[in-house]
């Protein structure tokens, strides 16, 4: 087995890789935020690919599949020798209708709620405990904050989880979830095109010692290589990437124009692009790993190199100045 840098998450909290691997697309299609068809066993193949490579935590959520992708998850770790096993995270909150997958979930994050939906990833993982139990977003059917939390608190207390954190939370969230108890670490959306949370919820976290796991650092695929405006054609029609806006023109010619930018700096480091894409999430102070999302091991060959790669000054100023060139995105344009 290789061996990855790694950096704590948070407070106390364990060591981990600085790429982990993100299991959103084992969850397959057939629901609102599907990737389309994916093969279980490409699935498996990737998960263990990656943990043969260093990566020692993987990144899912109960509602990936309405539960699917969890079960890959645990079916890819069940035969992996204890000494092995990475740490597994994941996340609750979203009540899907089991009648209508294509529904968009119901952001329900009710004591009741979070409860069962914690035994019933426990079930599909086939682990004893998780390692770190995440809201997926802030509720929006009126459940108070301190009781949510003070949920999470308690299955942390019982042992049915090791750390709690939050995604997608803003720093009102996060604030209101400290005067609870500690936040272990935040999960949001960041990489050279959605820059945003680089100006707030990042530094915030710096500041209160909480971890941050940055999702989507190759912006779901765009900041690749082999990523075209063909590409988005010939999606699966349940792709969700076909409706979300990086992917519609014109911000997509944007984004892909950003991406041809990274070649050369690819190409001084040896790497793909997808590494350098995930590299520059590193480089911010503050962010202790990235997810990155594999459907093959050799998906997971594309990014793995970023774990190890240290971007210079140049190479950031350079980004900087295509990200301003391209108008691609929003947010700070390049770490502190």
């Amino acid at each position: 087995m290789s061996s990855l840098p790694r950096r704590t998450l948070g407070t106390n909290g364990p060591e981990i890789t600085t790429v982990g691997f993100g299991a959103w697309a084992a969850g397959g299609g057939g629901w609102s935020f599907g990737w389309g068809p994916q093969d279980d066993a490409d699935s498996i193949a990737a998960i263990r690919h990656a943990v043969s490579r260093g990566v020692n935590w993987i990144d899912t959520a109960a509602v990936y599949g309405l539960g699917h992708s969890e079960e890959v998850v645990g079916r890819a770790i069940a035969e992996l020798p204890r000494a092995e096993r990475p740490l597994v995270f994941t996340k609750c909150g979203l009540r899907w209708n089991p009648n209508d997958p294509m529904e968009v979930s119901a952001r329900d994050s009710s004591p009741a709620r979070v409860r069962k939906e914690c035994e019933d990833s426990l079930r599909r993982l086939g682990v004893e405990a998780i390692d770190l139990y995440q809201f997926h977003w802030p509720d929006q059917l009126g459940t108070p904050l301190a009781d949510s939390w003070g949920e999470m608190a308690r299955l942390q207390y019982e042992g049915k989880v090791r750390f709690i954190g939050v995604s997608n939370y803003d720093v009102a969230g996060l604030e209101g979830c400290k005067a609870v108890r500690h936040v272990q670490s935040l999960q949001p959306p960041f990489s050279m095109i959605r820059r945003d949370v680089g100006a707030t919820e990042i530094p915030w976290c710096r500041s209160h010692g909480a971890g941050v796991i940055v999702y989507s650092p190759m912006q779901s695929g765009i900041l690749t290589d082999g990523f075209s405006k063909e590409r988005v054609a010939a999606m699966a029609p349940d792709d969700w990437r076909k409706k979300g806006p990086q992917f519609q023109e014109p911000s997509l010619g944007r984004n892909l124009e950003l991406r041809d930018a990274l070649r050369p700096i690819a190409e001084r480091h040896g790497v793909p692009v997808s590494a350098v894409a995930v590299a520059w999430t590193l480089a911010w102070p503050g962010v202790t790993g990235a997810i990155v999302g594999a459907r093959s091991p050799e998906q997971v060959d594309g990014w793995i190199a970023a774990a190890s790669l240290r971007l210079e000054p140049s190479d950031l100023a350079e980004i900087r100045a295509a990200i301003e060139r391209t108008g691609a995105g929003s947010g700070p344009l390049a770490p502190a």
